[in-house]
């Protein structure tokens, strides 16, 4: 399953060696150019120019303004439960700055600086509400600004009707935790069987409820609720299933506040051929044109200290056949332990002496494998081949060390190279098959944007809402911060 940008349809993905040519890359204009000579002249103090007056609203306005805000800070998911009418009776000045505090809020999220983990590195870009608010004010037209301010993504649309039925689901009671025991499987009977009927009829109107029988249509439904949660749809409910289906429905709506936050980080025009990784789910995704035109398997940093960042770059080169520099700390912690003999059968070289000694492990035996995609980024983080192909059969792929691991790295390679009139297919082959490290840089008309995100909800092509694990446990601190900052802005307005 992927996750729509701009676009409001999918395209079903498709193999990767068939849509070459079809990515070309948008480059990032140079900038050129001689620093500015040292100026000599004495210092003139700066004055500081006044701040913009606020626009004054009329009282027709600004009690349309009051009820917008109220009911836009609950449907877009910066409060949890619906607030009482905080801001009527307000004055103007401080109406006014909750306007362009939600203004903020809605189209660039809610944190502040301070608020963002180390491994969140993609941060929404500067925005000033003001001008644009004031015009509206001026022309009489404040609903329509409103309207403007959120992300136009089909994702973050998707994730509005989500979270409305999700709190719909909760108002009513939710539904109750399946109770632990062996297997539920066809043929299995009694209250647990209904149990089960009552909990999926919940989010799947195609279950019925009264029979207490495990029957095919039961295992059918089993197997849709697997797919929604990205497990594996064997048809039998076992611990893991059932641990999903036990989620709260109070946990679900705050898992979905927590993507469409971060839906609000993203550009305001996503490139319209990209590659995505859905981290989450361990999934790369390519576009062209903003329509998703293929997939594969990826394997993504495991919890723990060894999370894959969110970050946005561009690839700008290939290497093939890479040596691997292995990191100080997975050396010490993991490899020099376990002595020369098995660093020498592994093709691990020791470069240096003393403390300062490192690894590094020799092309045809590096941990890369043939490929590695190279961005820039602070977190040393890449897209790469693997030797190790066993982990791609599984549903849970988070296993690497931060950076990605493809399932069908050549394809991409192939596909990155199309325009590059000196790589063709053949040539490409044949430097991977003489196994000699050689960097491919791509032209800048070339360079592909590629997004590392963290997608653990979103809604599916049938309208349904899909649920991944929360496995960095970054949704539910998201979740309390964007609340937390909410009620303290909230606070400060109504003073």
């Amino acid at each position: 399953m992927t996750i729509l940008g701009r676009g409001k349809t999918m395209a079903k993905a498709g193999s990767l060696l068939a849509v070459l040519g079809l990515l070309a890359g948008t480059g990032l204009a140079q900038q050129t150019g001689t620093p500015p000579t040292p100026q000599t002249a004495p210092m003139v103090p700066v004055q500081q120019a006044a701040p913009a007056p606020l626009p004054v609203l009329t009282s027709t306005q600004a009690f349309q303004l009051a009820t917008l805000l109220s009911e836009g800070r609950f449907s877009h998911g910066l409060v949890r439960t619906a607030p009482a009418d905080e801001l009527a009776g307000t004055d103007n000045d401080a109406l006014v700055r909750a306007a362009l505090d939600y203004a903020h809020a809605v189209h660039s999220g809610r944190l502040d600086t301070g608020d963002f983990d180390p491994n969140w590195g993609l941060r929404p870009a500067p925005y000033d509400p003001l001008p644009a608010f004031a015009d509206a004010v001026k022309r009489n037209d404040l609903a329509r600004w409103i309207e403007s301010l959120w992300p136009r993504y089909a994702g973050y649309d998707g994730l509005r009707k989500g979270l409305d039925t999700y709190r719909r689901i909760d108002a009513a009671g939710g539904w109750s935790a399946l109770a632990a025991g062996p297997d539920l499987t066809i043929g299995t009977t009694g209250a647990r069987v209904i149990a089960l009927r009552k909990r999926l009829a919940i989010e799947d109107a195609q279950v019925a409820t009264t029979s207490d029988t495990y029957d095919a249509d039961l295992a059918e439904a089993v197997k849709r609720a697997q797919r929604r949660y990205g497990l594996n749809p064997t048809g039998a409910v076992a611990a893991q299933t059932r641990a999903a289906l036990n989620v709260p429905a109070a946990d679900r709506v705050r898992q979905i506040m927590a993507n469409m936050e971060r839906w609000r980080w993203l550009p305001g025009d996503l490139p319209k051929n990209r590659i995505q990784v859905n981290i989450a789910a361990a999934v790369l995704t390519v576009f062209d044109g903003d329509a998703p035109i293929a997939s594969m398997k990826a394997v993504t940093g495991a919890p723990g200290g060894r999370e894959t960042p969110m970050l946005q770059s561009k690839i700008h080169s290939i290497v093939l056949n890479p040596p691997w520099n292995v990191p100080p700390g997975i050396a010490a912690k993991e490899l020099f332990p376990k002595g020369p003999a098995y660093l020498a059968s592994h093709g691990f070289k020791v470069i240096g002496e003393g403390p300062n000694k490192r690894l590094q492990q020799v092309p045809g035996k590096s941990a890369l494998g043939r490929y590695k995609f190279d961005f820039a980024n602070p977190y040393a983080v890449y897209l790469h081949d693997t030797p190790s192909q066993a982990t791609f059969n599984s549903f849970d792929r988070l296993a690497s060390h931060g950076c990605v691991r493809l399932e069908k790295p050549a394809p991409l390679a192939r596909l990155l190279l199309r325009n590059e009139a000196a790589w063709p297919p053949e040539t490409l082959q044949a430097a991977v098959d003489k196994g000699d490290t050689v960097r491919v840089p791509l032209s800048p008309e070339n360079q592909v944007a590629v997004f590392l995100l963290y997608w653990t909800a979103f809604q599916g092509q049938d309208g349904i809402m899909n649920f991944r694990g929360d496995p960095y446990g970054w949704d539910k601190t998201l979740a309390a911060k964007i609340e937390a900052r909410s009620a303290s802005k909230a606070a400060a307005a109504g003073k």
